[in-house]
């Protein structure tokens, strides 16, 4: 965990003044165990600290620790008695320049009239080395005096110092109620807890804010498998922590999450290195410090795994270090990174390029600087004559100053404070306006100065609008991309913004790791295509399904569907089922093949009966028909032909008037064929009667007259009947939509079975009663006897209108008309054949047997 905290006291030293001290560590990762420390340490260490430069005296004194010098990872103990570690061993030109722009702020404050009217502020700063040691001590020896700081801290347990190190030293300042501290470089969330920590302030955001945004860059280019890196301390546990709260229920899932700790970097680069090279997951998002991410890269470099795109947290999304490390070039080309917000410092630069150890004999870190840039062994042989001016590096670059920056508004925070602290309450002006103090500097009080730094707001010489919000500012952070230049080399490059959790962001400009502008696809499973839906894996994350196909009647019209939605009642799926379209209504048709089939079949059975009715009008006067009666035969093949174009009245789309024609056809046409064939039957059973003794009179009560009227009188039930039904409840058009397809059944509805069912069953009624007729005249004399074709008919018919009624009531749809036709068809073909095929047999093919002889023979 980085921190800066600037820390407002006294100094006893430099009494009767005001100390703030600004001090700056990155988490080194050490364990530190101070069992019984011994008061006479505090002199050793007190040796060890090292001056970075200090300004003129003044009435108050800014302080500030930094680490200026990097500790490679190691493990270091100190017991009592024992001898403190040595400091770093490599110069941190960053945190150099961040130290510089404490000191640019500063002098700039002093030369400016309306901050501090007649106050001069001052400035010390320190080097902490890395070495938690080292910033703990230096931080109380700036705070109140070696002996006194190390007294006050003489037994410590042994404990793992990660990144809560920024929170156990603003615990220990609180605890020792010193007065407010504002940090950096502390990203740390714990920080933001205003009841631990009541006394801190910070310019930089909460690790909260850079998870969530990296939270919204994989949601805003669909990535929902990622991997994880992070540092085994508090950095890295509560990044993650708030990344997943983010994510939680937008289908994005970690693929793996590695753990990497600066003792042992090497090994659990390696390990890390193993898991993203087997990882199916694209998208790697690290949050660690950049020596350890260094460390990473290389041995995905030498597993030549460049394929990865990875997401940066501030800690090294804009690390230097890493952009000119040739090693890794392939890996990191493409990087997408958070990084602190950049500023320009107006008059910076040219305050840098005008330092010379020359000028500053006292200032041991810039002849460090100066010799290493210069490449001066020694200050003595470098000529004098050296100078920043033109030189282009790390150290004069203040194109995006980020660590400075926040470095810069540090300063002038806490300037603002003890300006509204030393101020007259006066409201008629401003503060700014008012040039006198009413309060003393040597008489502060650390509770009104946190009163004061709390309602800081001002506007910065960038003209923003700077204040606190608790211990926090608003969020605001630069998004960065690693781009590969024409030369090889890679460059940082600013690619959009971030303001609270509103993301300003350029797509067009970034280059991914492919070297392409092609978003990068990180998924578990494809997305599911419209028309299926995601099913989960058992004991797999949510970003692991299989796509199902929706099933018929329901669709899914987006990409990635967790369900299927059914349409509505009149709608159905179409073929991809990613839409609903309108059922089609389906009825029975003249065009479809069933229909034409039917059709056919009726027109046949007209044709063919008008046929057989043009025989028997031919032969009229023959024995063969005159012997069957041939009034009731044309009746009959008139009954017939009804019956076969009633058919053709079923078939078609249903309307009013269809519904009830077809039925009142059908009814009455089959009760008239009926009809004819039980007086046909009748009219036998009293021929071979009236031929009996005592029987003469018989044929005289069934003539002619009664034969017609005993057809009208039956058939004139079934009209009775069919009146009352059509006129009270008759068949009307429906759409069935009760059968779920693709099409919308439209039938003719029976709005009262009853209807139907007394319809059927008379004509039922007089079809057992004519084969009971025929089944009793059946041994009649063959010549003379038409009862056994009728006998034969009549079961036919009985058979085929049994089997109806189960099959019309299991048919859906159109096909129960189909199976009401067919039935039509078959019985009124069963009739026809049965009864007129024998008498069309003999008078055509025949004759010889078409004589009364022949009839009367027996």
């Amino acid at each position: 965990m980085s921190w800066v905290s600037l820390l407002l006291t006294e100094w006893s030293s430099r009494a009767p003044s005001l100390l703030l001290v600004v001090m700056v560590s990155r988490d080194v990762g050490l364990r530190v165990g101070l069992e019984g420390v011994q008061t006479s340490m505090c002199s050793r260490w007190g040796s060890r600290v090292e001056e970075f430069n200090q300004g003129q005296d003044g009435d108050v004194v800014i302080g500030g620790l930094f680490n200026l010098h990097y500790q490679p990872p190691c493990v270091v103990e100190i017991i009592a008695g024992g001898e403190p570690p040595s400091c770093g061993i490599r110069l941190q030109v960053e945190t150099l320049k961040a130290a510089y722009a404490m000191e640019f702020a500063v002098e700039e404050i002093n030369r400016n009239p309306l901050i501090l009217p007649g106050v001069k502020l001052n400035y010390r700063i320190l080097d902490d080395c890395s070495l938690h040691p080292w910033v703990l001590h230096g931080a109380f020896s700036l705070v109140g005096g070696e002996t006194e700081s190390c007294e006050s801290t003489a037994i410590l347990p042994q404990s793992h110092v990660s990144g809560t190190s920024s929170a156990m030293r603003g615990k220990l300042i609180s605890m020792m109620r010193c007065p407010p501290h504002i940090s950096y470089l502390a990203s740390c969330p714990c920080l933001s807890d205003r009841h631990r920590f009541p006394n801190f302030f910070r310019t930089i955001p909460s690790d909260v804010y850079q998870a969530k945004t990296m939270a919204r860059l994989a949601l805003l280019f669909n990535w929902t498998w990622i991997g994880a890196v992070i540092e085994n301390n508090d950095y890295g546990r509560l990044a993650i922590q708030a990344f997943q709260e983010e994510i939680k229920g937008s289908g994005v899932c970690l693929a793996f999450l590695e753990a990497v700790s600066r003792e042992t970097i090497e090994e659990d680069a390696k390990r890390a290195a193993t898991t993203v090279q087997h990882s199916t997951a694209r998208v790697i998002l690290i949050f660690c410090w950049y020596t350890d991410v260094r460390e990473l890269f290389l041995q995905l470099a030498k597993r030549n795994v460049t394929d990865r795109q990875f997401i940066a947290s501030e800690a090294w999304s804009t690390s230097s270090d890493l952009l000119q490390n040739v090693a890794i070039l392939n890996v990191a080309s493409g990087v997408l990174g958070v990084a602190i917000r950049s500023a320009r410092i107006p008059g910076f630069k040219s305050f840098l390029q005008g330092l010379k150890p020359s000028n500053r004999p006292g200032d041991l870190h810039l002849r460090e600087f100066w010799e290493k840039e210069f490449e001066c062994t020694t200050l003595s042989l470098c000529t004098g004559r050296e100078t920043l001016e033109g030189v282009q590096n790390i150290f004069t670059d203040t194109a995006q100053l980020r660590v400075a920056y926040n470095t810069y508004l540090a300063v002038y925070a806490a300037a603002h404070a003890l300006h509204s602290f030393l101020s007259c309450p006066d409201k008629d002006r401003s503060p700014r306006d008012n040039s006198s103090t009413c309060s003393s500097p040597y008489n502060i009080t650390h509770k009104e100065l946190l009163e004061h730094l709390n309602k800081v707001n001002f506007t910065t010489p960038n003209g923003e609008e700077f204040f606190f919000q608790g211990a926090d500012i608003p969020a605001a952070y630069d998004l960065v991309n690693w781009k590969t230049s024409p030369d090889g080399s890679l460059k940082l490059v600013l690619i959009g913004r971030v303001d609270g959790l509103e993301l300003h962001l350029n797509k067009t400009s970034i280059q991914w790791t492919t070297g392409s502008s092609q978003v990068p696809i990180s998924v578990c499973s494809e997305s599911c295509p419209p028309g299926t839906r995601r099913a989960n894996r058992r004991a797999e994350p949510v970003c692991c399904f299989d796509c199902i196909p929706c099933t018929d009647g329901e669709v899914s019209n987006e990409t990635g569907s967790h369900q299927c939605r059914r349409c509505p009642v009149e709608f159905w799926s179409n073929t991809g089922n990613t839409a609903c379209i309108p059922r089609k209504v389906d009825f029975l048709s003249f065009n479809e093949t069933m229909g034409i089939i039917l059709t056919t079949g009726a027109v046949s059975g007209v044709v063919v009966t008008t046929a057989v009715f043009v025989i028997f009008l031919c032969y009229h006067n023959t024995p063969v028909v005159r012997a069957n009666n041939s009034e009731l035969s044309f009746l009959l093949l008139l009954s017939l032909k009804l019956c076969f174009l009633c058919a053709l009245v079923f078939i078609g789309r249903p309307s009013v008037w269809s519904c009830r024609l077809q039925q009142a056809a059908f009814g009455i046409s089959f009760v008239l064929c009926v009809s004819c064939l039980q007086v046909k039957t009748i009219v036998v059973l009293a021929a071979f009667r009236s031929a009996r003794p005592g029987a003469g009179g018989l044929m005289k009560w069934f003539g002619p007259g009664q034969q017609r009227g005993s057809v009208c009188f039956f058939t004139s039930i079934q009209v009775i009947i069919c009146t009352i039904w059509l006129s009270l409840s008759p068949p009307i058009p429906h759409r069935d939509l009760g059968f779920q397809g693709s099409k919308v059944n439209l039938e003719c509805a029976m709005s009262s079975v009853v209807g139907f069912a007394v319809v059927l069953g008379y004509i039922g009624f007089l079809a057992c009663l004519c084969l009971l007729l025929a089944f009793l005249a059946r041994k009649l004399p063959d010549n003379f006897n038409e009862a056994k074709f009728i006998t034969f008919s009549m079961l036919i018919f009985c058979a085929v209108w049994v089997a109806f009624v189960p099959a019309y009531i299991s048919s859906p749809g159109k096909y129960s008309v189909a199976v009401e036709i067919f039935a039509i068809l078959a019985s009124s073909y069963g009739l026809l054949l049965c009864i007129f095929a024998p008498k069309c047999f003999i008078i055509l093919l025949r004759p010889e047997r078409n004589t009364k002889k022949q009839l009367m023979g027996r």
